[in-house]
């Protein structure tokens, strides 16, 4: 692996190491397009419709903000590089198997996966077998 991530589907899915981050998350949009007081989001999107946001559902309900799917935040730890190729299809089709949506979000160390928050903890299960059966050899 160089400074810039893992780029071995193999590698990367024996090392998933998916993690489930503690609280409830929620997809909105921020009506003027500003990032609204008070609010800390995991993830922000500027769209030509829009701002969306991912963010604590308590503070997305404190600012005010209009809500669609309830999240569990799912980080995985393995540090895959964003020119890695299959990743995201392995980690989907598993889920997809499972009949658990996924909303990934790719950031510079590690992907992310948004999954309906009263199935995350199955969908950690689910990553943990593909992980298990993936093996590095």
């Amino acid at each position: 692996m160089d400074a810039t991530g893992e780029n071995d589907l193999r590698v990367l899915l024996s090392d998933l190491r998916p993690e489930l981050n503690p609280g409830r998350y929620v997809y909105a949009t921020a009506p003027d397009g500003v990032v609204p007081e008070g609010t800390a989001p995991v993830v922000m999107v500027r769209e030509a419709e829009g701002l969306t946001l991912v963010l604590p559902e308590a503070q997305a309900a404190a600012a005010g903000l209009s809500c669609s799917f309830t999240a569990g935040w799912i980080t995985l730890r393995v540090h895959s590089a964003l020119e890695a190729v299959g990743l995201t299809a392995a980690v989907s089709l598993a889920l997809t198997d499972a009949g658990i949506s996924c909303n990934v979000v790719a950031a510079f160390h590690h992907d992310h996966l948004f999954v309906p928050y009263d199935r995350a903890a199955e969908a950690v299960a689910v990553l943990e077998t593909l992980a298990a059966e993936s093996g590095a050899g």
